[in-house]
């Protein structure tokens, strides 16, 4: 399969031209996917977002405008596809929390170790990222995969920031618990506020 350039990959899409379109594929296959899994409650689910979200991205490169990463176009397309899988009526239900207390800012502060993440294959870390609570880890992987600070996590999901940080806290505890019963050497405890 011929190398295209970026420009010609997009000139591609937008003529519909399946050679480019596969190609494309092909190459973020594996990083799409990654972050879909983060989202998605299974593989299959995460396989059935890339392929959704692919999609939207053949549909809608028209509408990229040439400015900004092209790759980081296609990565929020791909972030929204799961959020609004987020949003079907089937998991709004789970999703659905009331915190009444959360810690004080101080109080959060423990985070899962690098060296325990970094040593971890990826199917290991999704699975463990994947088994929290459907609300926790969306907003989880919001702020620490996606970079969105809490007062914009707040607003796509309508919580307080409060909220926002206590479900990254409840991730972050939850998260390390499962890596210290998986294999406690792995895990290695930093300090980091939120």
């Amino acid at each position: 399969m011929p190398a295209y350039s970026e420009q010609e990959i997009i000139a591609g899409c937008r003529d519909k031209n399946r050679t480019v379109q596969e190609h494309l594929y092909k190459i973020y296959y594996s990083m799409f996917l990654k972050v879909c899994a983060r989202y998605a409650k299974d593989m299959e689910d995460a396989e059935q977002l890339l392929n959704d979200g692919f999609l939207k991205i053949f549909n809608n490169v028209s509408k990229f405008a040439n400015q900004g990463s092209f790759e980081g176009w296609m990565r929020r397309i791909m972030v929204n596809t799961c959020l609004d899988y987020l949003r079907t009526k089937d998991l709004k239900q789970s999703m659905i929390m009331h915190v009444n207390s959360v810690p004080p800012e101080d109080n959060i502060t423990s985070s899962v170790g690098n060296t325990g993440l970094e040593n971890m294959e990826f199917k290991e870390l999704v699975s463990v990222i994947q088994s929290l609570p459907v609300m926790t880890r969306t907003v989880f992987n919001l702020f620490v995969f996606e970079g969105y600070n809490h007062a914009e996590i707040a607003a796509q999901f309508k919580i307080s920031e409060k909220t926002s940080q206590w479900h990254v806290h409840q991730a972050r505890s939850l998260l390390q618990k499962k890596l210290k019963k998986s294999d406690p050497l792995k895990v290695n405890y930093e300090s980091k506020s939120i």
